[in-house]
């Protein structure tokens, strides 16, 4: 999907003459890939996983030579700086070695250049350093992938609910109608001397409630496409097209428990205890000495900045050794350990609870197709019950009270048929995200 696929959808939108009113509609597909490419939270984590590559170049410069340049100026009448600046400048003559002179010289400028480099050659706590940011490198990157399965399960549960909401919206509208039909049934019953007032004013009354569902099921339907544009970032609401949402197969328990193992974010919290068992080596390092080479090139000039009346140079090695620091090695060593130990206890608590949250996703798709079963059975139940009752009031052999029954029975099957089905889709979808394969079952390639 490219990546400015949102300008290119809203270019086409407004090519058809719709307007600015008129809402986006998208596939599930279209939907879930501007929801990866304009979701808030996936744009401010990819900054994120940006700022932990740097941290990675930052570690590896303390492995790299640091070169610098210097100038400075110096003015002094100092006698043994005199007598240095003047051996620099390469200007010392006999005349300098007067008492006088010596003792109280006149006062002398120096421009010093300086060229130098410094390289590590063994520093533990640097090459340790490197890899702890790679792996949490690595470790934020796992937690974008998850964060990106986090919001295509929200994009097809908010895809889902608006179907549910404009189903519901269908659902309310049948109810009106069927309503009014009452209406005009009882209507014409007392007109021909057949039914009571009464039996009027209560279909009145039924007819005035179902418009006031219609009412609230449109309202929740716009709370949905609306909720469902926030997630794709846009401040617009967003409504889905006619396509039906991509069949996931269900397998058994035993698959979904084993890819559960390898989600993104148990491979970032593995990435982060092996983080914090090298942290352990990092304050043990503490204790071994750094060793090191460094050079340098002067220039020295009593007139001009970087000029050169006199240079040297010289090569240095070196071995820095901590020979004692208050016990903060000490302490380093133990927080580490405890550390290390802390994010144990978390990585196998998370399994075990990623393990009970996909056996309880598993179970969910199976209520839930059960569920599907028992409604369309119910369904059925009450259509033909209102069928039955309906004809018995034509034929004055039920009062009105037991059609308005059997009607509430049927519109509450419809419904339930309408949530239960959405409830299995998004049980499946579920299922899929709790084992970590949410991307790979809808067919998005990461």
């Amino acid at each position: 999907m490219p990546k400015y696929l949102v300008k290119v959808l809203m270019f086409t939108f407004l090519l058809t003459g719709k307007g600015f009113n008129a809402e986006l509609q998208l596939s599930l597909t279209d939907a879930m890939q501007i929801a990866l490419e304009n979701n808030h939270y996936i744009r401010a984590f990819k900054n994120s996983l940006s700022v932990q590559g740097d941290e990675v170049g930052i570690a590896r410069s303390f492995l790299l030579p640091k070169i610098t340049l210097e100038e400075r100026f110096i003015r002094t009448d100092n006698p043994t700086s005199v007598f240095s600046i003047k051996l620099n400048q390469e200007r010392f003559t006999q005349s300098d070695f007067r008492i006088s002179q010596l003792n109280h010289p006149d006062p002398i400028n120096d421009f010093q250049t300086s060229l130098s480099f410094e390289q590590t050659v063994l520093s533990l706590k640097s090459n340790l350093g490197l890899k702890i940011a790679k792996n949490e490198f690595l470790a934020k990157r796992e937690e974008l992938i998850r964060k990106k399965e986090e919001v295509v399960f929200g994009v097809v549960e908010s895809y889902v609910v608006v179907q549910t909401a404009k189903e519901f919206v269908s659902v309310a509208e049948k109810v009106v109608e069927d309503a009014r039909e009452h209406l005009r049934i009882a209507n014409s019953r007392y007109k021909t001397g057949l039914g009571l007032y009464s039996d009027t004013l209560r279909a009145s009354t039924t007819v005035a409630e179902a418009e006031q569902e219609l009412v609230s099921a449109r309202k929740n339907l716009d709370v949905a496409k609306r909720a469902l544009g926030l997630l794709l970032g846009m401040s617009e609401s967003v409504d889905t097209d006619d396509t039906k949402i991509p069949e996931i197969t269900v397998k058994d328990i035993g698959y979904y428990e084993d890819m559960s193992l390898s989600r993104n974010d148990i491979k970032s919290l593995e990435l982060r205890y092996k983080n914090a068992k090298d942290e352990i080596r990092v304050a043990e390092s503490g204790y071994l000495p750094i060793v090191g080479i460094g050079a340098s090139y002067q220039l020295y000039d009593k007139n001009t900045p970087f000029g050169a009346e006199g240079n040297s140079w010289y090569i240095t090695a070196f071995l820095r050794w901590d020979l004692f620091d208050g016990a903060r090695r000490e302490y380093e060593r133990a927080k580490a350990k405890y550390k290390a130990a802390e994010i144990e206890e978390q990585l196998s608590g998370f399994k075990k609870v990623v393990s009970f949250m996909t056996y309880e996703s598993y179970l969910g798709v199976k209520e839930a197709e059960k569920n599907v079963e028992l409604a369309e059975e119910a369904l059925k139940t009450a259509e033909e019950g209102r069928r039955l009752v309906r004809l018995r009031y034509k034929n004055s052999l039920s009062p009105l009270i037991d059609l308005l029954d059997a009607q509430i029975n049927l519109d509450r099957a419809r419904a339930n048929l309408v949530a239960r089905k959405n409830e299995y889709q998004i049980a499946i979808a579920k299922l899929s995200f709790e084992s970590g394969i949410i991307l790979q079952d809808l067919g998005i390639e990461e």
